[in-house]
């Protein structure tokens, strides 16, 4: 698996981590210190009442709406990332493509199309 945080982002805002951003994961999602923070400040009991419950995505103009399109799809090449490292952990382990797919609630063979080259270059690479 790949640990340098460089080559990850925050699953959140779609920012890269660094020594300065520091990230931490789960399953699938990493999330950085910053949206740490920010997220705690909406769940921590408030000292007084928010100023307004609303989504930030109301208050963004379409521009700024469009400006978030190439994140989301940062984070979603990203979480295909993290579910091929899984497999080829799973692959390593002589875990069958029989058994993969039903995890994934497909057949072997969408299994082994969808992750047995990409798992396969990242083992030469």
């Amino acid at each position: 698996m790949d640990y340098d945080v460089g080559t990850w982002m925050c699953s959140f805002c779609g920012e890269h981590g660094s020594s300065e951003r520091r990230l931490v994961g789960g399953i699938g999602a990493m999330i950085c210190v910053p949206c740490v923070e920010r997220f705690h400040a909406l769940v921590a009991p408030p000292a007084s009442p928010p100023e307004s419950s609303d989504p930030p995505w109301e208050a963004m103009s379409n521009a700024e709406l469009l400006s978030q399109l190439p994140k989301i799809m940062r984070t979603s090449d990203q979480v295909d990332r993290f579910a091929a490292e899984w497999v080829s952990l799973i692959r390593d382990r002589g875990e069958s493509w029989t058994a993969i797919g039903q995890a994934l609630g497909v057949t072997r063979q969408a299994a082994w199309e969808r992750f047995s080259k990409r798992i396969s270059s990242n083992a030469a690479g």
